[in-house]
C-alpha cells in the first residue's frame, strides 16, 4: 500500500507543480524577499481608526435626516389648515397611469422614471419624491391634503441633501395621518390582491423614533361576551400592538375570565423582551385563546400593576414608560380601589383602553378607566378600525417627548425591508435606518403634543463595511458590528436568508440573531458583554470556523479588538488570526514596471474590494474596479479617489506574478491532449485580491457534461456565479483560505460538489491549491496562494494505474485494488471520497458507505469528531404548530366568523366590514404557503465535522465483524490532503452502523434566547425563554410631562376609510 501511495502522490506532485506553476511562483517571492517589508497590524488601532470614519459617515446621515426635520416642522408651523383644500399631488401608485381616453388619471401625472444603479436599478426620479397611502387611507382626505401640501417643501431638501452627500439612500417621511413621501421617486405597484398594504406607521423605524422604550403589559378578556367576531377583532388588535413592539420593549399577555392567566405560563410573572422571536410566539398563542366563562378585570389589573412595579423597582425591563392594554367589551365591577392602591396619585403606569364590539353601554367606564390613568380610550368596532386606532397610544406615549420638543436620534436594528421594494426586483439588503421624529411648533397645541410624523434615511450596512478594507485584516480576518441589545448587524457568519422551494426568502428571525449565538466559542459572554457596554478593548480566543457549507473546519487562534462607534448604538469588532493573519506585506515597484504588468489579459482584481471609490461619481459607475486603477495610475481620471497603500500592493503583485502568464501559455501551446487531458485551469490570487487565470483547454470544454442539465460547476469557478472561489467583502476564496493553513509546498485538494440541487450528477472536478509564503526577519506572511482545477476523471486514471504497480515485486504484483478481494479509497483530510470502484460514491462521506473502518479510525485517534453547533438553522416545524396570524387574516374564517352577526346586522356589517387580510397579505401568502410545503421554522442543531490527524501517516487494523475479521490500511500520500485506504471487500462488517454527519439537536443550551422548534425539555426551554440576556438601554427617555394634557384621553375617533375599500367586502361577499 506504501508503494502505491508513493507512486501515486509522485505523479500527482509532479502534474499540479507543474500545471498550476507553484515552484516557479514560489521562487519568484523568494527572489523579492529582500525588498519586502513585513509589518505587524495594531488591531487596536485598526479597531479605533474604522470607528472613527463610521462615526463620521453616519454624522452625514444624522446631519441629512437634522435638515428634513428642520423644514418639515418650518413648512407646518407656516401652513394654516385648509378643510376644503383642493391639492393634486403625485400618487406613487397614480403616476403614469392613464384612462381609456389616454388622459392621465387624477393624480398620475406623468412622472418621468430612470433606472439608477445607485437605487439598485430601480426606476427612480431623483428630483422629485411622490407619495405612497396604504389602501385603508382614502388619498383625498383633508388631513391627508394638508400634510401631503405642507410636506412638498422637503423636495428641495431631499435633492440637496443628495448632492451635498452622494453616498445617501432612500429619504423618506413618514407622516403620522398614513402618508409616506418617497425620495426618490418610485412606481409603487399594489400587490397580487390590488391592495397597497405598506403602512410607514407600523414600520420599527417609525415606532422607535415616535416614542421611548417600553414596558407594557396586555390584559385580554376572554369571557364568554367576547365569542364570535369580538374575539376576531380582539386578537387582531393584540398583534397589532405586538406588532409596534421592538427590541428595546417589554411585554406580556394575561387573559382573564373567571380568573387569571398567563397565555405563556412560563412568563408568569415577569416581562419579556419583545423582540421578534418572542413577538412571533405570542402570536401563536393568542391565536389559540378561546372565549368563555365570566369577566372580571380587577385581578388581571392587580396583577399587571405588580409586574411592572416589580420590574421598576429591580431596574429591570425598559425604565421608561410603563402602560396597560385592556381589550374588552365591557367593564362592570369596581376597578377604583385597583387603581387607588397601584397607581394613583403618581399615574406611573398609562392604561389604554379598547372597547370591541359596537355595543356602547359600557363606554362611559371603559373611557373613563384610560382618561383617570393618563392614557387612551377607542372603541373598535370592525376590523377595518384596528390600525387606526391601536396607532393612537404612539401618539400619546409620543406628547412628553413633542412637548419637550426632544429630537432623539434612533438607529434600527438590521432589517431588509423587502415590504418597500417587495414589487420591484430588489436585491435584499441588510439594512439600518436614521430616524427622528417631527414635532408640531405651534404655541396653541403645545400641550397637546402633535406629533406630525417621522423623518429616516437608509443606510446600507454594507457601505459601513466598506470603511473596514478586507486587505487589511488577512486572510481569515473580518469586521463586524452589532447593537445594543447584543443582535448581529453584520457578520460574515451570518445568514439572513433561507431557501423555501427555489426563492430565496428572510428568515423568521434574521435580525434577532444574538453575538453569541454567532461567535458562540465566546462561552463566558466576556466579549458579548464588552461590546455590550461600549468598551474599547481586546479577546483572544481559539475558535472552530465552519467552511464549504459546514462540511469542514479550520482551527484557529484569534484576535478581538472592539469599540463603540461614537453617536449610535452600535459596536464595531476587527478579528485577526494569529500567525501570518497578523502581518501585512509592504513591497516596492515603480509605476511604470506595475502598470505593464497590470494590463495583461488574465489578469483581474476583486470587484467588491474598493481599490478606488466608483459608486458617488455617476461617471465612473461603469468602471470595474481594474479600469479605475488602471485610469487612476494613467492619470487619465485625476479625480478618482484610491486606496493608495492597496493600489501599491497591486502593482507589486502583479509584476511578481507576471512571469506566470508567459509559464502557463507555453505549456498550454505545448500540451499533448493524451497524457494530461483533464487539466483544466491554472489560477493565482495575492493578498491584494488580485487573481490571474489560465486555461489549458478551450472555454466550450470546461467540465461541463451535455447531458447534466444543471450548470456546471467548471464555468462557475472564478466567477461571481461562484462566490466561495472568488475574493468578496466578507472573506477571501475557499481554496486561498484552506491553503494557508496547510504546510507551503503542500497540496489541498477539494471536490467540488454542486449545492444538492435536483438532476446534478456526481461532481467532476477538483480544485487543487497551495500557498505561498514569504518570510522576513523571522516573521511569515502569506503572499498569495496557486493551484489548477482538474477533471476527476483524470485523477480517478493516475490513481488505478498507480494501484497496478509494485516496486518491490518483479514481474505482476500479487494484489491489485482492481482485485474483487479489496476495496480501494481515495479520500481527502475530512472523511470525503475522491476515488471509489463506485462511482455513486464519490463525493460522499466515507463513515456513511464504511461505518466499521471509520470507526476504528476514529478509535485509534487517525481521524477526531469535531462537534460544531450552528443556531441559525432552519428545520421542518412540527406538525402542530401554526401561523400565529393564520385565522384572521384568511377573509374566509373571518367571513366565518362574522355568519352569525350577519343576521342582525347585515347592512352596516356590509359598509363597514373590511377584511383586514386585505392590507396583510404577507401573512395571506404565508397562511397558504403552509398548505404547499412543510414550513420551515428556525431551531438550533448540533453536527459533527470529522478532522484528519496529519501527525498520524499510516496505521493499520483488524476489526472483528461477528463472523470474519475485515482488515485495513490507511496511508498518508505525500504533500497533500489525502489518504489512501484500502479495506478487505469479502467480510461482511454491517453490524457497525454508518457514521453520519446529520445533525440533531443541541446537547448543550443554546446561548441566547431563541424559541427552539425542538425544544426537548420543558422545563430547559422555559428557562431559556426567561432568561434575560445583558442589554444596554437607550439614553434617552419621556415618560412624562407636567404640561401634558390627560384630558386628550379619545373618545371621539373618527376614521376614514377609502370607498374603494368599503366595496370590497360587499364585492366579495356577493362573490
Amino acid at each position: 500500500v506504501k508503494s502505491w501511495a508513493d507512486a501515486f502522490g509522485g505523479e500527482l506532485y509532479s502534474i499540479v507543480t507543474k500545471y498550476s506553476g507553484s515552484l516557479l511562483l514560489q521562487k519568484k517571492y523568494k527572489d523579492v524577499e529582500p525588498t519586502l517589508k513585513i509589518k505587524e497590524v495594531d488591531g487596536l488601532e485598526l479597531v479605533k481608526k474604522f470607528s472613527e470614519q463610521m462615526e463620521s459617515m453616519l454624522r452625514r446621515k444624522v446631519e441629512a435626516v437634522e435638515r428634513l426635520v428642520e423644514a418639515a416642522e418650518d413648512a407646518d408651523l407656516n401652513h394654516e389648515y385648509n378643510s376644503s383644500l383642493e391639492f393634486d399631488y403625485y400618487n406613487s401608485v397614480l403616476i403614469n397611469e392613464k384612462d381609456e381616453n389616454d388622459n392621465y388619471v387624477e393624480l398620475g401625472d406623468e412622472f418621468i422614471l430612470e433606472p439608477n444603479e445607485h437605487f439598485n436599478n430601480l426606476l427612480v426620479n431623483t428630483t422629485y419624491s411622490d407619495i405612497q397611502l396604504p389602501t385603508n387611507v382614502y388619498n383625498k382626505d383633508p388631513d391627508i391634503l394638508n400634510g401631503v401640501y405642507m410636506s412638498e417643501a422637503l423636495n428641495p431638501i431631499f435633492v440637496d441633501n443628495f448632492e451635498r452627500d452622494p453616498t445617501l439612500t432612500w429619504q423618506y417621511f413618514g407622516s403620522s395621518t398614513g402618508f409616506f413621501r418617497l425620495y426618490p421617486g418610485i412606481k409603487w405597484l399594489p400587490d397580487e390582491n390590488g391592495v397597497i398594504s405598506f403602512d410607514c406607521r407600523n414600520r420599527g423605524w417609525y415606532i422607535q423614533a415616535a416614542t421611548s422604550p417600553k414596558d407594557i403589559v396586555i390584559i385580554v378578556d376572554v369571557s364568554g361576551s367576547m365569542k364570535g367576531l369580538r374575539m376576531t377583532i380582539a386578537k387582531h388588535t393584540i398583534i397589532t400592538i405586538l406588532d409596534t413592539l421592538g427590541e428595546n420593549d417589554f411585554v406580556n399577555i394575561i387573559a382573564y375570565n373567571d380568573y387569571v392567566h398567563f397565555i405563556e405560563p412560563c412568563f408568569k410573572g415577569i416581562l419579556v423582551q419583545a423582540d421578534r422571536d418572542n413577538r412571533e410566539h405570542f402570536k401563536q398563542l393568542v391565536d389559540e385563546l378561546q372565549a368563555k366563562g365570566m369577566g372580571t378585570v380587577n385581578k388581571a389589573l392587580t396583577e399587571s400593576f405588580k409586574i411592572l412595579r416589580e420590574f421598576r423597582d429591580a431596574g429591570q425591563g425598559g425604565l421608561c414608560n410603563q402602560a396597560i392594554m385592556l381589550i374588552t367589551d365591557g367593564a362592570v365591577e369596581d376597578y377604583e380601589a385597583v387603581f387607588e392602591k397601584y397607581n394613583w396619585p403618581d399615574r406611573k403606569v398609562r392604561v389604554f383602553t379598547y372597547l370591541i364590539g359596537r355595543e356602547v353601554t359600557f363606554a362611559p367606564n371603559v373611557k373613563w378607566i384610560a382618561c383617570n390613568n393618563k392614557g387612551y380610550y377607542t372603541q373598535i368596532s370592525t376590523l377595518a378600525d384596528v390600525q387606526e386606532n391601536v396607532m393612537e397610544y404612539l401618539h400619546v406615549l409620543s406628547r412628553p417627548m413633542v412637548i419637550n420638543h426632544d429630537h432623539d436620534i434612533i438607529w434600527t436594528e438590521a432589517y431588509m425591508d423587502s415590504a418597500l421594494f417587495a414589487s420591484q426586483a430588489q436585491s435584499l439588503l441588510l439594512m439600518t435606518t436614521v430616524a427622528m421624529p417631527v414635532f408640531s411648533k405651534k404655541n396653541e397645541t403645545r400641550s397637546h403634543g402633535i406629533l406630525l410624523g417621522v423623518v429616516g434615511s437608509d443606510v446600507p450596512l454594507r457601505e459601513l463595511l466598506k470603511l473596514a478594507p478586507r486587505y487589511k485584516l488577512g486572510v481569515h480576518g473580518y469586521a463586524f458590528l452589532n447593537t445594543n441589545n447584543g443582535y448581529i448587524l453584520s457578520h460574515p457568519d451570518l445568514r439572513p436568508l433561507y431557501k423555501e422551494g427555489k426563492k430565496l426568502k428572510p428568515k423568521p428571525n434574521y435580525n434577532s440573531v444574538d453575538l453569541s449565538e454567532v461567535e458562540w466559542e465566546d462561552e463566558d459572554e466576556i466579549l458579548r458583554t464588552a461590546m455590550i457596554n461600549g468598551e474599547t478593548g481586546y479577546l483572544s480566543m481559539d475558535v472552530k470556523v465552519p467552511v464549504d457549507k459546514g462540511k469542514r473546519v479550520l482551527f484557529l487562534t484569534n484576535d478581538y479588538f472592539f469599540t463603540d462607534i461614537s453617536g449610535t448604538p452600535f459596536s464595531l469588532g476587527v478579528v485577526l488570526s494569529r500567525g501570518h493573519g497578523e502581518y501585512i506585506l509592504l513591497g516596492n515597484t515603480s509605476v511604470e514596471e506595475g502598470l505593464h504588468d497590470l494590463l495583461q489579459p488574465d489578469l483581474s482584481l476583486a470587484n467588491e474590494w474598493i481599490y478606488c471609490i466608483t459608486d458617488i461619481d455617476p461617471d465612473h459607475r461603469k468602471l470595474s474596479q481594474l479600469e479605475a486603477v488602471i485610469r487612476f495610475l494613467t492619470g487619465e481620471e485625476p479625480d478618482l479617489e484610491c486606496d493608495e497603500e492597496l493600489v501599491q500592493e497591486v502593482l507589486f503583485d502583479a509584476v511578481v506574478t507576471a512571469p506566470m502568464e508567459a509559464y502557463w501559455t507555453t505549456l498550454a501551446l505545448n500540451m499533448s491532449m493524451e497524457a494530461e487531458s483533464g487539466v483544466e485551469m491554472a489560477f493565482l490570487g495575492t493578498r491584494a485580491g488580485l487573481m490571474r487565470n489560465a486555461l489549458y483547454v478551450g472555454s466550450e470544454k470546461l467540465s461541463n457534461r451535455q447531458d447534466y442539465t444543471h450548470f456546471s460547476f467548471g464555468r462557475k469557478f472564478l466567477t461571481r456565479k461562484d462566490k466561495e472561489s472568488i475574493f468578496t467583502m466578507d472573506h477571501f476564496p475557499l481554496w486561498y483560505r484552506r491553503a494557508a493553513e496547510h504546510p507551503p509546498g503542500s497540496f489541498i485538494y477539494s471536490i467540488v460538489s454542486e449545492d444538492n440541487s435536483e438532476g446534478a450528477g456526481p461532481p467532476e472536478v477538483v480544485t487543487v491549491s497551495t500557498a505561498v509564503a514569504v518570510s522576513v526577519d523571522g516573521k511569515m506572511g502569506i503572499a498569495a496562494a496557486v493551484g489548477v482545477q482538474i477533471k476527476l476523471e483524470l485523477l480517478q486514471r493516475k490513481f488505478w494505474m498507480a494501484m497496478q504497480q509494485c516496486s518491490a515485486f518483479d514481474g505482476a504484483c500479487p494484489l491489485s485494488c482492481q482485485d474483487d478481494i479489496l476495496n480501494c479509497f481515495l479520500i481527502d483530510n475530512n472523511g470525503f471520497i475522491l476515488v471509489s470502484k463506485r462511482l455513486a460514491e464519490t463525493g460522499k462521506f466515507f463513515g456513511a458507505v464504511d461505518g466499521s473502518v471509520m470507526t476504528q479510525l476514529l478509535n485509534m485517534g487517525m481521524f477526531k469528531r469535531v462537534t460544531m453547533y450552528d443556531y441559525q438553522a432552519m428545520c421542518k416545524a412540527p406538525h402542530h404548530h401554526h401561523s400565529g396570524a393564520r385565522p384572521l387574516l384568511s377573509p374566509i374564517y373571518a367571513f366565518l366568523a362574522a355568519v352569525k352577526w350577519l343576521l342582525s346586522d347585515f347592512l352596516i356589517l356590509l359598509l363597514e366590514f373590511n377584511m383586514s387580510s386585505f392590507w396583510q397579505s404577507d401573512n395571506l401568502a404565508d397562511a397558504h404557503k403552509h398548505k404547499k410545503h412543510d414550513t420551515l421554522q428556525p431551531c438550533d442543531t448540533e453536527y459533527p465535522v470529522f478532522v484528519y490527524e496529519p501527525a498520524i501517516k499510516e496505521t493499520n487494523g483488524l476489526i472483528e465483524c461477528g463472523e470474519c475479521q475485515k482488515m485495513f490500511v490507511a496511508q498518508q500520500i505525500a504533500s497533500s490532503n489525502l489518504l489512501l485506504l484500502v479495506t478487505d471487500a469479502t467480510c461482511d462488517c454491517s453490524i457497525f452502523p454508518p457514521v453520519l454527519m446529520s445533525a440533531k439537536e443541541p446537547s448543550r443550551p443554546a446561548p441566547a434566547l431563541v424559541l427552539n422548534g425542538l425544544a426537548h425539555n420543558a422545563s430547559v426551554k422555559c428557562e431559556r425563554m426567561r432568561s434575560q440576556k445583558l442589554r444596554r438601554r437607550p439614553d434617552s427617555c419621556h415618560a412624562f410631562h407636567p404640561e401634558e394634557n390627560a384630558q386628550d384621553c379619545g373618545g371621539a375617533a373618527e376614521i376614514s376609510v377609502s370607498p374603494a375599500m368599503l366595496l370590497l367586502p360587499l364585492a366579495l361577499l356577493l362573490r
